[in-house]
């Protein structure tokens, strides 16, 4: 099966010798997205903050290989501080809605340029993208 290298100028050009994400077949697996902008500016403030922007390039990678939110089968969360999951995850259900991918979440000791949060997930693409 041949890999596909996914990569979209909007969202924040990788910063270490990784890619966006890569397809592989009908799935789509992301790197881990920290609160960058897609001009690579890092964005400070709140959980809730870093949240929607790290939710937002994950969004502009989906739309790359033509999938959305309820595409998403697995995401896996990594939060500085495990008390700020209820605001975390108050942006996170706005951004998912109804559609509940199985999703792991752990609090870990540092996060690339002292972020909050970073998010990875893996999703379906559509037969017909597939073919593209």
């Amino acid at each position: 099966m041949a890999l596909k290298i996914v990569s979209t100028p909007e969202a924040p050009a990788a910063i270490g010798p990784y890619a966006q994400a890569v397809r592989a077949g009908n799935l789509l697996y992301t790197s881990g997205q920290i609160p960058l902008t897609a001009a690579g500016e890092l964005v400070v403030g709140t959980i809730q903050e870093q949240t929607h922007q790290v939710l937002t390039n994950l969004k502009a990678v989906l739309a790359a290989e033509g999938a959305k939110f309820q595409d998403v089968i697995k995401t896996t969360v990594f939060l500085k501080d495990m008390n700020q999951f209820t605001e975390f995850n108050s942006v996170y259900a706005a951004y998912f809605g109804e559609h509940t991918p199985a999703r792991s979440t752990v609090e870990v000791a540092r996060l690339p340029k002292d972020v909050l949060v970073e998010i990875e997930l893996i999703a379906t693409i559509s037969v017909e993208t597939v073919r593209n």
